[in-house]
This record gives C-alpha cells, structure tokens and sequence, in this order.
C-alpha cells in the first residue's frame, strides 16, 4: 500500500496546484521554487521538500514544468476512477458549496443533495438530484458516494454523521458547529466559520 503524505502537505499541494492552474495564464511555462513559496507565505525548502515527496523534480536553471508539475501533483492527489461526492442540507452555505464546486475538480463527481425541504427534493439543483433525507442511505449507495458535505442544522449534525457513514461515506467535511465523532476508518474534516472569524477579530483587536 503506498504511504500516505502528512496531513500538511496534501494541503499544500492543493493550494500549489491551484495557484499553478491560474499561473498558466501569465503565459510562463516554467515557475521557480522560490516564485511558489511567496505565492504562499512559504518557503522556496518547503515547496521543493513537498514537490520532492511526489517524485517530481524541476529543470536546473529553469524551475518547474507548470503543466507537468500539476499532472504530478494530481497523480498523487487524485483517485484515478474518480469519487463520488454529495452534499447534506442545501440552505444557503451548501447551495453555495454546490455552486463553487460544480466542475471545479473532474476527479472529483458532484453527485447528489439531500433536504428536508420538499420544495428542492425532487429536482435538480443546478444541474445536480436532490433526495430527501429519508433517501439518504439507499441514493448513497446507489450513487457510490464515498465523500459527503455536511452542512445540516447542528442539532441533526450527529444523526446524520451516523446514517451517512451507515451507508459507506469514508469521508465527511462537517461544517456544522457539532463536533462529530467518527470511527477511525472515516476521514474527518471539520470547519467551524464561526471559531475561524473570532480567531481573526481576536488578533486583529489586540
């Protein structure tokens, strides 16, 4: 089985690969290690020690292949059969979600949504099914869904957590308030917006 990268890095390499997809605009074909990191408050060691762990090296003199280093980087980042992804409560933050994720990652197949709202069940949301929660179980599996986006009201947050890793999700993005509990072979990912703004206002204040 091939090592997994550490939690920062895969991070890292994300946001390297999405500044390398705009870089391709300036119309540059090659990028320095140096260019990168202060792209990302980093530095030039760390970018190339990250690049290094993919097995990808750069050019003497020249730096990096852009479009070859983001092929590498997806190799590593990227489940070649692609994944499957739905997103659970679709109010304004997951509609949002829906609408910023469509065709951002083609690896990555925006599947199904599920509400209690009868009045988005039924149809297609931009493009996209959406279930009633009742459903939630069965479409997962019918869909294949290994990831799902949690963005329920908090006080549902846990049952659903469960239904969903019930059904065969290995994989949850909470951004509920609820803190979840997971068994160890389901990747968790939790953002608190309302945590990550009182962080800013705190040292923005003192």
């Amino acid at each position: 089985m091939k090592k997994k990268l550490p939690r920062k890095t895969v991070e890292r390499l994300s946001e390297y690969r999405r500044t390398l997809i705009n870089y391709l605009d300036s119309g540059r074909d090659y990028i320095f290690s140096h260019e990168l990191a202060d792209m990302h408050n980093n530095t030039a060691v760390q970018v190339r020690r990250d690049i290094m762990l993919i097995g990808y090296s750069g050019v003497q003199r020249r730096g990096y292949k852009v479009k070859e280093l983001i092929r590498a980087i997806g190799k590593v980042l990227d489940d070649p059969r692609g994944q499957n992804v739905a997103i659970v409560g679709v109010g304004h933050l997951g509609t949002a979600i829906l609408h910023y994720l469509k065709g951002k990652r083609p690896a990555l197949h925006l599947k199904a949504l599920f509400d209690i709202d009868k009045e988005k069940t039924g149809r297609e949301i931009n493009g996209i099914p959406c279930y009633p929660v009742e459903e939630l179980a069965a479409r997962v599996r019918e869909h294949k869904i290994g990831i799902a986006i949690l963005t329920v009201p908090m006080e549902v947050a846990r049952e659903t957590t469960a239904l969903l890793v019930e059904a065969g999700v290995r994989g949850l993005m909470n951004f509920t308030t609820v803190p979840l509990d997971v068994p160890e072979d389901v990747f968790l990912e939790e953002y608190d917006l309302i945590t990550s703004l009182e962080k800013v206002a705190y040292f923005v204040r003192i």
